[in-house]
Protein backbone atom coordinates (compact mmCIF):
# COMPACT_ATOMS: atom_id res chain seq x y z
CA UNK A 1 0.00 0.00 0.00
CA UNK A 2 2.71 2.48 1.05
CA UNK A 3 6.20 2.26 -0.45
CA UNK A 4 8.97 4.69 0.48
CA UNK A 5 12.26 4.45 -1.38
CA UNK A 6 15.44 6.35 -0.53
CA UNK A 7 13.57 9.26 0.99
CA UNK A 8 15.58 12.23 2.23
CA UNK A 9 13.72 15.20 3.67
CA UNK A 10 14.23 18.06 6.07
CA UNK A 11 13.81 21.74 6.60
CA UNK A 12 15.49 24.03 4.10
CA UNK A 13 18.64 22.31 2.90
CA UNK A 14 19.21 20.48 6.18
CA UNK A 15 18.24 16.81 5.90
CA UNK A 16 16.51 15.14 8.82
CA UNK A 17 15.67 11.92 6.98
CA UNK A 18 18.46 10.23 5.04
CA UNK A 19 17.60 7.66 2.38
CA UNK A 20 14.76 6.04 4.32
CA UNK A 21 13.05 3.06 2.71
CA UNK A 22 10.11 1.15 4.16
CA UNK A 23 6.98 -0.76 3.18
CA UNK A 24 3.49 -0.95 4.67
CA UNK A 25 1.21 -3.61 3.24
CA UNK A 26 -2.58 -3.40 3.15
CA UNK A 27 -4.05 -4.40 6.51
CA UNK A 28 -0.70 -4.32 8.32
CA UNK A 29 0.07 -2.70 11.64
CA UNK A 30 3.58 -1.23 11.29
CA UNK A 31 5.41 0.61 14.07
CA UNK A 32 8.24 3.11 13.74
CA UNK A 33 10.27 3.58 16.90
CA UNK A 34 13.41 5.45 17.82
CA UNK A 35 14.74 8.22 20.05
CA UNK A 36 13.51 11.81 20.05
CA UNK A 37 14.91 13.72 17.10
CA UNK A 38 15.31 10.61 14.95
CA UNK A 39 13.03 11.99 12.23
CA UNK A 40 9.85 10.03 12.91
CA UNK A 41 7.53 13.04 12.80
CA UNK A 42 9.35 14.43 9.75
CA UNK A 43 8.67 11.13 7.98
CA UNK A 44 4.93 11.49 8.61
CA UNK A 45 5.03 15.10 7.44
CA UNK A 46 6.75 14.04 4.22
CA UNK A 47 4.03 11.46 3.57
CA UNK A 48 1.32 14.06 4.23
CA UNK A 49 3.10 16.70 2.12
CA UNK A 50 3.81 19.16 4.93
CA UNK A 51 7.54 18.69 4.33
CA UNK A 52 8.87 18.47 0.77
CA UNK A 53 11.33 15.62 0.10
CA UNK A 54 14.86 16.46 -1.00
CA UNK A 55 15.13 13.16 -2.88
CA UNK A 56 13.58 9.71 -3.10
CA UNK A 57 10.04 8.58 -3.78
CA UNK A 58 6.76 7.73 -2.07
CA UNK A 59 4.08 5.56 -3.67
CA UNK A 60 0.60 4.95 -2.30
CA UNK A 61 -1.76 2.37 -3.74
CA UNK A 62 0.54 2.09 -6.73
CA UNK A 63 0.52 5.80 -7.58
CA UNK A 64 3.19 8.47 -7.19
CA UNK A 65 2.20 10.27 -4.00
CA UNK A 66 4.65 13.10 -4.60
CA UNK A 67 2.71 14.02 -7.72
CA UNK A 68 -0.39 14.62 -5.58
CA UNK A 69 -0.93 18.02 -3.94
CA UNK A 70 -0.70 17.83 -0.12
CA UNK A 71 -4.29 19.00 0.30
CA UNK A 72 -5.51 16.17 -1.95
CA UNK A 73 -3.70 13.33 -0.18
CA UNK A 74 -6.42 12.83 2.41
CA UNK A 75 -8.82 12.21 -0.48
CA UNK A 76 -6.69 9.22 -1.49
CA UNK A 77 -7.37 7.62 1.88
CA UNK A 78 -4.50 8.83 4.08
CA UNK A 79 -5.42 10.07 7.56
CA UNK A 80 -2.63 11.71 9.58
CA UNK A 81 -3.30 12.10 13.31
CA UNK A 82 -0.49 14.44 14.42
CA UNK A 83 1.28 14.49 17.76
CA UNK A 84 -0.20 16.81 20.36
CA UNK A 85 -3.81 15.96 19.41
CA UNK A 86 -4.59 19.33 17.74
CA UNK A 87 -8.37 19.14 18.03
CA UNK A 88 -10.50 22.21 17.28
CA UNK A 89 -11.14 23.40 20.86
CA UNK A 90 -13.96 25.81 20.06
CA UNK A 91 -15.95 23.17 18.16
CA UNK A 92 -17.98 20.40 19.72
CA UNK A 93 -16.95 16.76 19.62
CA UNK A 94 -19.48 16.08 16.87
CA UNK A 95 -18.34 19.10 14.86
CA UNK A 96 -14.73 17.90 15.10
CA UNK A 97 -15.82 14.54 13.72
CA UNK A 98 -17.73 16.24 10.93
CA UNK A 99 -14.56 18.14 10.04
CA UNK A 100 -12.79 14.82 9.65
CA UNK A 101 -15.46 13.50 7.31
CA UNK A 102 -14.85 16.06 4.56
CA UNK A 103 -13.39 13.52 2.12
CA UNK A 104 -15.73 11.90 -0.43
CA UNK A 105 -15.37 8.51 1.27
CA UNK A 106 -15.93 10.10 4.67
CA UNK A 107 -19.11 11.83 3.54
CA UNK A 108 -20.42 8.71 1.82
CA UNK A 109 -19.92 6.54 4.90
CA UNK A 110 -20.61 9.21 7.52
CA UNK A 111 -23.50 7.59 9.38
CA UNK A 112 -21.95 4.12 9.38
CA UNK A 113 -18.57 5.50 10.45
CA UNK A 114 -20.10 7.58 13.23
CA UNK A 115 -21.77 4.50 14.68
CA UNK A 116 -18.43 2.65 14.60
CA UNK A 117 -16.59 5.57 16.17
CA UNK A 118 -19.11 5.78 18.98
CA UNK A 119 -18.79 2.03 19.58
CA UNK A 120 -14.99 2.33 19.81
CA UNK A 121 -15.08 5.53 21.87
CA UNK A 122 -18.37 5.61 23.87
CA UNK A 123 -17.26 8.70 25.79
CA UNK A 124 -17.36 10.70 22.55
CA UNK A 125 -21.00 9.81 22.08
CA UNK A 126 -21.74 10.84 25.66
CA UNK A 127 -19.96 14.17 25.11
CA UNK A 128 -20.94 14.77 21.49
CA UNK A 129 -22.18 18.32 22.22
CA UNK A 130 -19.28 19.23 24.53
CA UNK A 131 -16.62 21.63 23.27
CA UNK A 132 -13.44 19.73 22.46
CA UNK A 133 -11.42 22.18 24.55
CA UNK A 134 -13.29 21.03 27.66
CA UNK A 135 -12.28 17.39 27.25
CA UNK A 136 -9.50 15.73 29.21
CA UNK A 137 -6.21 15.02 27.46
CA UNK A 138 -7.11 11.38 26.96
CA UNK A 139 -10.52 12.25 25.57
CA UNK A 140 -8.96 14.77 23.20
CA UNK A 141 -6.61 12.05 21.94
CA UNK A 142 -9.57 9.76 21.37
CA UNK A 143 -11.25 12.56 19.46
CA UNK A 144 -8.16 13.17 17.33
CA UNK A 145 -8.02 9.49 16.38
CA UNK A 146 -11.77 9.39 15.77
CA UNK A 147 -11.55 12.48 13.55
CA UNK A 148 -9.00 10.63 11.43
CA UNK A 149 -11.28 7.60 11.27
CA UNK A 150 -14.18 9.80 10.18
CA UNK A 151 -12.49 10.26 6.80
CA UNK A 152 -12.89 6.50 6.14
CA UNK A 153 -9.15 6.12 5.49
CA UNK A 154 -7.24 3.28 3.92
CA UNK A 155 -4.15 4.22 5.95
CA UNK A 156 -4.25 5.66 9.48
CA UNK A 157 -1.00 7.34 10.56
CA UNK A 158 -0.74 7.91 14.30
CA UNK A 159 2.06 10.12 15.62
CA UNK A 160 2.81 9.53 19.32
CA UNK A 161 -0.80 8.92 20.46
CA UNK A 162 0.31 8.31 24.06
CA UNK A 163 2.32 11.52 24.36
CA UNK A 164 1.59 13.50 27.52
CA UNK A 165 -0.93 11.00 28.88
CA UNK A 166 -0.95 9.19 32.20
CA UNK A 167 0.13 5.54 31.86
CA UNK A 168 -3.35 4.14 32.49
CA UNK A 169 -4.88 6.51 29.93
CA UNK A 170 -2.14 5.68 27.42
CA UNK A 171 -2.88 1.97 27.94
CA UNK A 172 -6.54 2.59 27.19
CA UNK A 173 -5.72 4.54 24.01
CA UNK A 174 -3.37 1.80 22.85
CA UNK A 175 -5.99 -0.89 23.52
CA UNK A 176 -8.47 1.03 21.38
CA UNK A 177 -5.98 1.35 18.51
CA UNK A 178 -5.30 -2.39 18.58
CA UNK A 179 -9.04 -3.15 18.66
CA UNK A 180 -9.77 -0.80 15.76
CA UNK A 181 -7.02 -2.34 13.65
CA UNK A 182 -8.30 -5.84 14.36
CA UNK A 183 -12.00 -5.16 13.84
CA UNK A 184 -11.79 -2.80 10.86
CA UNK A 185 -8.82 -4.52 9.14
CA UNK A 186 -7.42 -0.99 8.84
CA UNK A 187 -3.83 -0.36 7.80
CA UNK A 188 -2.03 1.43 10.65
CA UNK A 189 1.35 3.18 10.64
CA UNK A 190 2.31 4.13 14.19
CA UNK A 191 5.04 6.30 15.64
CA UNK A 192 5.13 5.60 19.35
CA UNK A 193 7.38 6.26 22.34
CA UNK A 194 6.06 3.19 24.17
CA UNK A 195 8.40 0.88 22.29
CA UNK A 196 7.51 -2.35 24.10
CA UNK A 197 3.79 -1.99 23.38
CA UNK A 198 4.33 -0.79 19.82
CA UNK A 199 6.53 -3.73 18.89
CA UNK A 200 4.35 -6.23 20.74
CA UNK A 201 1.20 -5.41 18.79
CA UNK A 202 2.68 -4.42 15.44
CA UNK A 203 3.12 -6.93 12.63
CA UNK A 204 6.45 -5.37 11.75
CA UNK A 205 8.60 -2.49 12.92
CA UNK A 206 11.35 -0.12 11.86
CA UNK A 207 13.92 1.49 14.14
CA UNK A 208 14.82 5.01 13.05
CA UNK A 209 17.95 6.68 14.43
CA UNK A 210 19.51 9.98 13.27
CA UNK A 211 17.27 9.98 10.22
CA UNK A 212 18.12 6.48 9.02
CA UNK A 213 16.46 3.07 9.29
CA UNK A 214 18.96 1.04 11.30
CA UNK A 215 16.84 -2.05 11.97
CA UNK A 216 13.64 -3.60 10.67
CA UNK A 217 11.82 -6.87 11.12
CA UNK A 218 8.82 -8.61 12.60
CA UNK A 219 7.82 -7.86 16.16
CA UNK A 220 9.47 -11.10 17.31
CA UNK A 221 12.71 -10.34 15.49
CA UNK A 222 12.97 -6.84 16.92
CA UNK A 223 12.01 -7.87 20.43
CA UNK A 224 14.78 -10.47 20.36
CA UNK A 225 17.36 -8.07 18.97
CA UNK A 226 20.00 -7.20 21.59
CA UNK A 227 20.32 -3.61 20.39
CA UNK A 228 16.58 -3.02 20.72
CA UNK A 229 16.40 -4.82 24.07
CA UNK A 230 19.18 -2.73 25.56
CA UNK A 231 18.34 0.67 24.05
CA UNK A 232 14.56 0.63 24.10
CA UNK A 233 13.24 -2.19 26.26
CA UNK A 234 15.52 -1.76 29.27
CA UNK A 235 16.63 -5.40 29.19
Amino acid sequence: MLEIDGLSAGYGDVPVLREVSLRVGAGEFVAIVGPNGAGKTTLFKAISGIVAPLSGGIRFDGGDLLAVAPAARAHLGIAHVPEGRQVFPSLSVLENLEMGAYTPSGRAAWRENLDKIYSWFPVLKERARTLAGALSGGQQQMLAIARGLASAPKLLMLDEPSMGLAPTTADEIFDRIVAIHASAKLTVLLVEQRVAEALHYADRGYVLETGRVVLSGTHDELQRNDRVRQAYLGM
